[in-house]
């Protein structure tokens, strides 16, 4: 199976920075048709202009009004891309209650907000595509990511069940597990990240996803393995490689 984005529409929620911003620009380069959403207006615009193509559609994904307006604006899509998310560092000592909480709106709540409103219009239609970004730091607990990996870890959960929810209904359900990549939100991180990929290194991955027909793909490897087989690790020696 050879997924082809020409003439397709297809929905990216997080698209004004980061991985969404450089996964619009390589669909745009394949022909697909934009829509761009984000709660920046003035960014999705710039954005559009860059690209040469593609529609503004401004929403706030933590707001549940917000995100029935815009799916009702939206109309018909061939598919929607969630890479919308919110990451600030902090471990227990440093627990901010807060900003845990937007970051669990925004990462899961948001997509769960969002799939609510595009998800059964798909599987009545007979058709549609759904890519979920989440993060290799959803695999299992790690020290430092109060909020974060358990937000990401929920989400890549919900794909799971949504993936066998649509088998046979000619849904796709695709989930996409990056590692670090430069952004203006890993830019927060003081200690050293390994396999430190760029946005456009990234979006790569995920059309290569996007184009098979493979639930899941973690990236970049092998320090993806990390994460993937340290779930069988036990507890002690998988807590001493990641404090380190």
């Amino acid at each position: 199976m050879t997924r082809k984005f020409r003439g397709k529409t297809y929905w990216i929620v997080g698209a004004s920075e980061g991985l969404g911003r450089a996964i619009a620009a390589a669909l745009a380069a394949e022909g697909a048709d934009l829509i761009l959403s984000s709660r920046n207006r003035d960014r999705l615009a710039a954005l559009a202009r860059d690209l040469g193509t593609g529609r503004a559609l401004p929403m706030d994904v933590t707001d549940s009004a917000s995100v029935r307006q815009a799916v009702a604006e939206a109309g018909e899509v061939d598919g929607v891309i969630f890479s919308a998310g919110l990451y600030d560092p902090m471990s227990a000592a440093t627990w901010d209650t807060e900003a845990a909480l937007r970051m669990c709106d925004a990462n899961f709540l948001g997509a769960m907000r969002l799939l609510g409103g595009v998800v059964p219009a798909m599987i009545a239609r007979g058709q549609g595509h759904v890519v979920l970004i989440g993060s290799l730091a959803g695999y299992r607990g790690l020290p430092g990511a109060i909020g974060y990996g358990a937000s990401k870890a929920a989400l890549m959960h919900l794909a799971e069940g949504l993936r066998g929810e649509t088998l046979g209904t000619g849904v796709t359900v695709q989930l996409a597990n990056p590692g670090f990549i430069r952004t203006r939100l890993t830019a927060k991180n003081t200690f050293h990240m390994p396999s430190l990929m760029t946005p456009e290194g990234a979006a790569a991955e995920v059309l290569r996803l996007m184009r098979g027909g493979r639930f899941r793909r973690d990236f970049p490897r092998p320090f993806a393995w990390l994460f993937t087989l340290g779930r069988f690790l036990p507890e002690r020696l998988f807590y001493r490689l990641f404090r380190g």
